[in-house]
């Protein structure tokens, strides 16, 4: 089985004598007005369900007026082939339709029939826009990448891969790295984030990405405290009392502070008292990745 791409430009012709298929070979025509994804998966899907292996598939995509359609149907006609199609416009599909009975062509509808009975379900009209499955399907699939990038990259991890990473935070422990990278990811952000730690250090892998995509995260000493303590109280933290210790928090912050100068392409997010979404927007909005 093979594939060919967009339909040819010879004029719609009249029936002519359909005593099989050239060759032996059998012809199927997949068109959608969109990428073609859709209609071609489900052919090929009822294909499988025959032993034939002389088939061949042709892929037409982004067929969306009267004069494309004729070019598909002349090339059905001249190579005793069906069509099988997805077109959403419905005066582009009844063009379709009414065309090829007139050719003795054989016409497969996918989505003209449901279209109808959902229309008539919900008591309005479809949105008729060509390509809508593949945007919703390339955006639910960025989202599942970045999802899966963030996981792997949390907490310093995955260093190696650090600049394919489209936002990358920065900030000592307890600063919203994770749940704001998680969340930044369900908005098809692959985030990354790493932890500042004084008696280490930040990784040289830091510095390999674009530096316009770090942003450092900063937050009030005594927010941070209450924050640790409740954490100590829910979870054994191997630093103990230190690590809730107001003095040692103030001195990682500054720490931190230090870093934050020495890299002056970073924006500097205050997380204090935020919600994560709201953290989010900022971190956005710093970074040039979407409109202030």
């Amino acid at each position: 089985m093979t594939s060919e791409g967009d339909p040819g430009s010879a004029a719609f012709g009249p029936q002519s004598a359909r005593a099989g298929a050239p060759g032996g070979e059998h012809h199927v025509f997949a068109v959608s007005d969109g990428t073609g994804d859709t209609v071609e998966k489900m052919t090929r899907a009822a294909l499988l369900q025959f032993d034939e292996s002389n088939v061949i598939l042709h892929r037409i995509n982004r067929v969306r007026s009267v004069a494309e359609v004729n070019d598909v149907l002349e090339r059905a006609l001249t190579a005793h082939g069906i069509v099988v199609h997805t077109l959403v416009d419905d005066s582009v599909r009844q063009h379709l339709i009414q065309r090829a009975a007139q050719a003795g062509i054989r016409a497969v509808d996918l989505l003209g029939p449901l279209l109808g009975d959902l229309e008539q379900l919900f008591a309005t009209r479809p949105r008729v826009r060509p390509g809508l499955f593949h945007q919703v399907n390339e955006a639910y699939f960025k989202r599942i990448d970045a999802i899966e990038f963030t996981l792997k990259h949390d907490d310093g991890q995955g260093l190696t891969t650090l600049p394919q990473a489209d936002v990358v935070l920065v900030g000592i422990s307890r600063t919203s790295k994770t749940p704001l990278s998680v969340y930044l990811a369900h908005e098809g952000y692959r985030t990354a984030n790493v932890p500042l730690v004084r008696e280490i250090g930040p990784p040289g892998a830091l510095f390999d990405v674009d530096q316009r995509r770090v942003a450092g995260l900063t937050i009030d000493p005594e927010h941070l405290q209450t924050i640790r303590r409740e954490r100590l109280r829910r979870y054994h933290h191997p630093d103990g009392k230190r690590y809730a210790d107001l003095r040692n928090i103030e001195e990682e912050l500054e720490y931190s502070r230090t870093v934050f100068r020495q890299n002056r392409l970073w924006p500097v997010i205050d997380v204090t008292g935020k919600a994560i979404e709201e953290t989010a927007n900022e971190v956005l909005k710093a970074l040039g990745l979407v409109s202030v």
